[in-house]
């Protein structure tokens, strides 16, 4: 069992699995499964609440330690479904980078000590909803994304010291997208997606290209496969949902234009395939879109030529997850706490339903390192393990 709410993901470092949480001292409102709309609560709570990293063993369970890093009244309200603690934290095995929206950034050692911490000025956020971006970890580097509706920036930070190293204020509201760093052959970006535009960043902060024509909310993270810059926003409440795939060198403004679906730098795209919530994956060859109303559609991650139109995952319900994929098989955990295994290929084929405690919410994407599967719920930790 895990104290109070936290939608981040469990990261993992040897033994050590670390997790952030926020214990409310009165009463949390439970989320609601498969709720989209009616879920502001623009003012926030009005009772203490203690931010806290967690490290818990791999091998049994145990917590570890428990380290409160704030305590307090929030300053900024969530929509009921997201957390204080929607973030993933990050390590690099010798420190624990945890950011909790509206509050601050905090560096821990492995044994639990504070070494270093920036506060974050609340801000405000469209409708109230709160935060999400994680933060992102790249060589001695810490890349802060912090998207809102009074003064969205992207921080560099030394990961040593907290130091700020650049700023780069954006015109941008709120998203809660966390950024990419993509290395290839023709040098390393930071990709950030958002309403207005995908814009990718040097390492000096300097802007490289961007690209309009995503919708009005963008969650899904990026990612590389075979080349490919893979980008998804597909808010559910519009017409234009995209998903792109990006060629490495791009330059400039890479916009298509009217009834444009490639260019020199854009390999393919769809205008309105994306899913709301879930990221993409791609996997031996085809990229999969999940959709949060329990659909799932399969293209090839090459050409963007559709293998399967939207199929229905039977009681599949809602889903906020991002799918896994291995062994031959498509993971995909719902919000009631329900794993469908889904044959990977080109015909869609539903293998088996696996479910948690009746009592349970799934919104965090689990987490995998070795035999381990790591599922985090409204409630508790799951350690699956294959022997």
């Amino acid at each position: 069992n895990i104290p109070g709410r936290g939608w981040s993901s469990p990261v993992v470092w040897g033994n050590q699995i670390f997790l952030t949480t926020v214990v409310n001292s009165g009463e949390t409102e439970a989320a609601k499964k498969g709720l989209y709309f009616g879920g502001d609560r623009p003012k926030p709570p009005e009772s203490d609440h203690e931010w806290q990293i967690l490290c818990i063993n791999l091998d049994d369970g145990k917590i570890a330690w428990q380290k409160t890093v704030h305590r307090g009244k929030p300053l900024t309200s969530i929509h009921v479904k997201n957390s204080f603690a929607s973030e993933t934290p990050t390590t690099d095995g010798k420190h624990i980078y945890a950011v909790f929206g509206g509050v601050g950034v905090f560096c821990l050692d492995m044994k639990g000590e504070l070494i270093w911490t920036k506060p974050i000025a609340p801000t405000k956020t469209r409708f109230g909803w709160g935060f999400a971006a994680s933060p992102i970890l790249h060589k001695d580097r810490l890349y802060l994304l912090n998207d809102n509706d009074e003064a969205s920036s992207l921080v560099a930070l030394d990961k040593t010291t907290g130091e700020e190293l650049w700023k780069v204020e954006r015109d941008e509201k709120s998203n809660w997208s966390t950024p990419y760093i993509w290395d290839h052959a023709e040098g390393t970006e930071i990709i950030v997606p958002a309403t207005g535009r995908v814009v990718s960043y040097g390492l000096d902060g300097e802007e490289k290209w961007s690209l309009s024509g995503m919708s009005s909310i963008t969650i899904a993270t990026p990612y590389e496969y075979n080349d490919l810059l893979i980008i998804s926003s597909g808010y559910v409440g519009d017409s234009s949902r995209p998903l792109y795939a990006i060629r490495p060198g791009a330059k400039g403004d890479i916009s298509l234009v009217e009834d444009e679906s490639s260019n020199e730098h854009i390999a393919w795209s769809h205008p309105t395939i994306a899913p709301y919530n879930p990221s993409t994956i791609a996997y031996d060859g085809l990229l999969y879109v999940l959709h949060d109303r329990g659909l799932m559609a399969a293209y090839d991650a090459e050409t963007g030529e559709e293998i399967y139109s939207k199929q229905r995952i039977p009681k599949g319900r809602a889903f906020t997850s991002s799918p896994w994929a291995y062994d031959g098989k498509i993971f995909c955990l719902n919000e009631n706490g329900e794993t469908f295994v889904i044959r990977a290929g080109r015909e869609f084929e539903l293998l088996h339903t696996n479910s948690l405690a009746d009592d349970d919410m799934g919104m965090a994407t689990p987490a995998i390192v070795d035999n381990h599967l790591l599922i985090r719920t409204a409630t508790r930790l799951y350690c699956i393990k294959q022997d």
